[in-house]
């Protein structure tokens, strides 16, 4: 019991690390928070900072998640027919440290990414149909949080087509709900036709 608290205290902390400020601070650019959507996450970094600062926010995020879950995994083999469980908890934690940081008076990104990295240490090939159903629909719509929000809608379907632990499907309703909570603001855009594509660049928050 101690080292899965241990473990899921830590997973909220690494969760909580701002990886979109600590890549604009990397490469000496402005501060997200200030631009586009204000979000720290990999899409707003993108279209801030441009696709270097994208891709290391999406990496960074993404090992948020991973991390811990995989740490998990190895640590608590010891707890039999609760592993599963416990390393699902462990992955929350990492998902509600970067939505919730501790480092921003618990404000923080959207979930998407790091989500994406428990996921792909969970049920790897769910992560891998993910994966490419939000290219696809990136390339298609050009939009980011529209290929989040699909993605968002069928990460249930995906981790119970791929795997069969029930720990792990009720923690992929849960990143599920968490994720589409989060893009509340991006539905209204989507719906008043509002929502920036890819290629527009942003000069002050919204």
């Amino acid at each position: 019991m101690t080292t899965w608290l241990i473990l899921v205290i830590a997973a909220y902390i690494l969760g909580s690390l701002p990886t979109g400020l600590l890549v604009a601070k990397l490469l000496q650019g402005p501060d997200p928070r200030t631009l586009g959507s204000g979000n720290l996450g990999a899409a707003n970094l993108y279209r801030v900072h441009g696709p270097k600062a994208g891709a290391l926010t999406l990496a960074g995020d993404a090992a948020k998640g991973a991390l811990p879950v995989l740490a998990a995994w190895f640590w608590l083999a010891h707890l039999g027919a609760w592993r599963e469980a416990a390393v699902a908890v462990v992955g929350a934690a990492a998902v509600l440290g970067q939505v919730s940081s501790v480092f921003l008076k618990f404000q923080g990104g959207k979930g998407v990414a790091t989500s994406f990295g428990v996921v792909a240490a969970l049920a790897p090939v769910a992560a891998l149909n993910l994966l490419i159903v939000y290219l696809a629909a990136l390339a298609w719509t050009r939009i980011f949080s529209l290929s989040a929000l699909l993605c968002a809608w069928l990460l249930p379907l995906a981790v119970g087509l791929f795997s069969d632990a029930k720990a792990f499907l009720m923690l992929a309703g849960f990143l599920s709900g968490l994720i589409l909570y989060r893009h509340r603001d991006n539905l209204l855009r989507l719906a008043q036709n509002e929502e920036p594509t890819i290629s527009q660049r942003p000069t002050e928050a919204d």
